[in-house]
């Protein structure tokens, strides 16, 4: 009984010495304002599936999310509230809704992770990323914004970005910016105002 209380003695003050000595935890992730003429419009990316163009979905209201797959805290909250939502859509209403996670990190997001990351929240969310030019301009658009932070850490960089989700009508016009960790609810009641 000795030995294992001086073993975990032992084991404590190590991780306290570490802790305190060594131990250089990852920057915080921040969350970008967006701001700027939010003019929306056509895009294509890709996706697992090959080109996806907003315009494939013209008749339905599409919910577009900006982050990235490494992302610690925002982006699964965000999409946790889309899936909530579009989980709650009845059999009629599921076929006039597309929800989209456009990548703003497209050297690690493959659309291999992209499509395992989306699967994960809702089946129906299709994850999209394409060349930074391409990114740039659409994220601009859509009066998003997002700036890659370099730290020394196991993932080598964060990336800030603002953390609204676009609401676009079914017309194909960008309609509505709701806030982050907007409720299930709240998102369901934007969305029904366009049927």
């Amino acid at each position: 009984m000795k030995k294992t209380l001086a073993i975990f003695i032992t084991l404590l003050v190590a991780s306290l010495i570490w802790v305190v000595f060594f131990w250089q935890p990852e920057k915080e992730h921040v969350t970008l304002d967006s701001s700027g003429n939010m003019t929306g419009g056509d895009f294509t990316l890709q996706s697992i599936a090959g080109p996806v163009s907003l315009s494939e979905f013209h008749g339905k209201v599409v919910l577009i999310y900006f982050g990235y797959t490494w992302c610690p805290d925002i982006c699964p909250t965000n999409l946790a509230m889309m899936a909530g939502a579009l989980s709650q859509l009845s059999e009629h209403e599921k076929n006039r809704v597309q929800g989209i996670f456009v990548s703003v990190d497209p050297e690690r997001d493959s659309v291999e992770r992209l499509a395992t990351y989306t699967d994960f929240f809702h089946p129906t969310i299709i994850g999209l990323t394409g060349t930074e030019n391409i990114i740039n301009d659409i994220t601009t658009r859509y009066g998003a914004a997002y700036q890659i932070i370099k730290q020394d850490s196991a993932t080598d960089y964060v990336v800030d970005h603002s953390s609204e989700t676009y609401l676009v009508d079914p017309d194909g016009k960008l309609a509505e910016k709701l806030p982050h960790a907007a409720l299930p609810d709240q998102i369901l009641m934007s969305v029904r105002k366009y049927f």
